[in-house]
Parts: structure tokens; C-alpha cells; sequence
């Protein structure tokens, strides 16, 4: 098994993590800081608590000031490049929101942001001060830096994973669009990825300005089709009508015949893996977003958890036969309960075909 993430804190990594702090900060205490972080506390801690614990112990050793304390960051940092050092734009967000400060602070996220990531950091800035901040995204936008113009998209992303959720940006995602159009385009994937998973992001509160951008930014460019395409995804995996016709996708399947979906058996165990078939035949050439969609049994009531198995141009009179495997074991995000679950095939949305299969313990 592969150890946990929270694992690259080992106490060697913070020894050298010292090293190069005293040799910038002389006065440093390299010794009582690692003995510090790797406190009692410290086994019980996952990732997040880690990169908080080492930020706090650093500002207990690093000079109260905070311009000379984020100046000794600052002048060390092309010695602390990768995922590791997350906790230097953790140090920004930990002690250097006073406003008196702003400014410092948004200069180092964006040197930081070069070697780690500063999209965790940026959320309390935007949450105190989104329209002053949103001006410097603005400006990081237009950064000869890739990885500065990539904090642009995805530090105001409204659902960044493992961030504070943006509810002013929940509720109004306007501002957001202008670092956007200035992206939509990016030569870097880095950034291309980001500015998509923001408009998936807005898609889940928002969906009509998505559709009302992916409309007028479709044919700009190869690089801005593939974001709306890649951004429209959560509006394409519910069917949403209008981007399904954006993307070629037809409204009527009445052209695909004999369509079946089963399972190798009619009862599984809680933890096992059952064996799904499903084929159709194809009348004339369409394109098809094909998935499966199972009506899974909750404590109250059900909900519906769909899985795509293809999504390409199906030609004329192609007969279309497959098997996939399922797996019916609990995961963190799905526990499951015993009772008769639906199974659905769909096309383009639609539903074709549909099976039952008996869940047990």
C-alpha cells in the first residue's frame, strides 16, 4: 500500500528545511523548530493539519516581524521548489492578513506560487477583500509566468478542492469571467486545465452563464474548445439540453436498436464485482454519449451515480456489444445499503434500456 501523502514530512525533511533556513537567518533555531513540529500531536495530524503545524511552528521562530520574517522566505525559496513547501504560502495566509501587509503578502503568493501552489492561500484575501483582489488576479492573469496566470483561474475557483468554498463567488460568478476571457486561450495545458475546472465549478450554480460563455467562446480556438468542453462536463453528464446540442449531440436516440443492459447475475454481496453486458445497434451515423446510471439505495430514498463507457461517433449499422465490471464495494464518497438497484443505459441522456440487480450483505 502506498503511503500516505502526509508522509513526506519526515523529520529528515525538516532537518534540511532548517539547514536552509539558518543559513539565510542565523538566529534560527533549527533544532527546537523540528522538535516543535514533530511534536504529540504530530502523528495524529493528516496533510492539511501538517502544513498548518509546520506554518505555526516556523512563526515561532522566525523574527515577530513579518516583512523580515516573509523577506527570509522569500530569500530561500529557489532552494524549496515542489508540492512539500506548501506551507510557505501557508505562512502568508497564517500571518500575513493584516491589511498593512497586503501587499507583501500578495507578492510573495505570487513568487511562492512559482515553486508550490498559493490557490489555498489567496481564498482569505478574496473572502476579506474580493474586489481588490480580483484586480490582482486580473493582473497575475496577464503574467508572463504560467504558474501565476494558473493562481488567477484557480485561486477564485468557487469549489476548489480542499479550499474554502468562494460563496460570494457561489452566488455571483461575474468577476470571475473577466480572469477567464483573459485565459481562454492559454498556450500552458496547466493553465487551460484550470480555467475549465473553474467554469465546471460555476456549471454547478450557475449553469446558464457557463452555457451563455461556452456558446460565444466555441470556434475561438482549438485550445478554447477543449475547455468548454472539458468545463461543460458536469452540464453534459446531466443531459443539459442545450450543451448537448452544442457539442453535436442529437436529442432523439430513436435511431438505435434492440438496446439491452444486464448484470451476469441477479444477486451480489456488498464488496464483490458483477459483470455488466450491454450492446444496441446503431441506425444511422450519430454521435453518442453512452453511459450507465445506477439508482443507488440511500438511507432515504435513492440517488442516481452515472458512469461514462463511450463517447464518440457510432457509424451506420454498427452493432455495438461490451462488458464492464462493477465494483459493489464501500468507498469514502459511497457507502452501500442492501435492496434492489436500478441500472440504466443511456444514450445522449436518454434512457435505452434498464436491469435490476439485488445488493445484499
Amino acid at each position: 500500500m502506498a503511503e500516505p501523502l502526509k508522509a513526506i514530512y519526515t523529520r529528515k525533511f525538516l532537518e534540511g528545511f532548517a539547514s536552509k533556513v539558518k543559513k539565510s537567518y542565523h538566529d534560527f533555531d533549527d533544532s527546537a523548530f523540528v522538535g516543535g513540529v514533530m511534536d504529540g500531536s504530530w502523528e495524529d495530524l493528516e496533510l492539511k493539519g501538517r502544513i498548518r503545524k509546520i506554518s505555526q511552528v516556523l512563526g515561532s521562530y522566525l523574527p515577530r516581524n513579518y516583512p523580515e520574517a516573509i523577506g527570509i522566505l522569500l530569500a530561500i525559496q529557489d532552494q524549496c521548489e515542489g508540492f512539500p513547501y506548501l506551507f510557505f504560502p501557508d505562512f502568508v495566509e497564517v500571518f500575513g492578513q493584516e491589511p498593512e501587509h497586503e501587499e507583501l503578502s500578495l507578492h510573495a503568493l505570487e513568487q511562492f506560487t512559482k515553486r508550490s501552489t498559493a490557490e489555498f492561500a489567496i481564498r482569505p484575501f478574496l473572502i476579506k477583500s474580493p474586489g481588490r483582489i480580483m484586480k490582482k488576479m486580473v493582473q497575475w492573469a496577464q503574467s508572463d509566468d504560467h504558474h501565476v496566470r494558473r493562481l488567477a483561474s484557480e485561486g477564485c475557483r468557487p469549489r476548489l478542492p480542499w479550499g474554502q468554498a468562494l460563496k460570494q463567488f457561489k452566488a455571483d460568478p461575474s468577476p470571475i469571467f473577466e480572469v477567464l476571457e483573459l485565459l481562454k486561450a492559454d498556450t500552458s495545458l496547466y493553465v487551460r486545465k484550470s480555467v475549465a475546472n473553474n467554469l465546471n465549478d460555476i456549471a454547478k450554480d450557475n449553469p446558464d452563464q457557463v452555457i451563455r460563455t461556452a456558446k460565444s467562446w466555441s470556434g475561438f480556438s482549438p485550445e478554447t474548445d477543449w475547455i468548454i468542453r472539458h468545463g461543460c462536463r458536469t452540464l453534459l453528464r446531466n443531459g443539459e439540453p442545450e450543451v448537448m446540442a452544442l457539442f453535436g449531440y442529437e436529442k432523439t436516440v430513436e435511431n438505435l436498436e434492440d438496446a439491452m443492459i444486464a448484470m451476469d447475475r441477479h444477486r451480489v454481496n456488498i464488496g464483490e464485482s458483477a459483470s455488466l453486458t450491454y450492446s444496441f445497434k446503431v441506425g444511422k451515423q450519430t454521435k453518442l454519449r453512452l453511459e450507465y446510471a445506477i439508482d443507488f439505495i440511500k438511507k432515504r430514498g435513492t440517488s442516481r451515480k452515472k458512469f461514462l463507457l463511450s463517447d464518440r461517433v457510432f457509424k451506420e449499422g454498427e452493432i455495438v456489444t461490451k462488458e464492464r465490471a462493477h465494483n459493489w464495494k464501500d468507498l469514502t464518497t459511497r457507502i452501500h445499503y442492501p435492496g434492489v438497484h436500478r441500472i440504466a443505459l443511456l444514450a445522449n441522456g436518454v434512457e435505452i434500456a434498464h436491469t435490476d440487480i439485488e445488493l445484499i450483505k
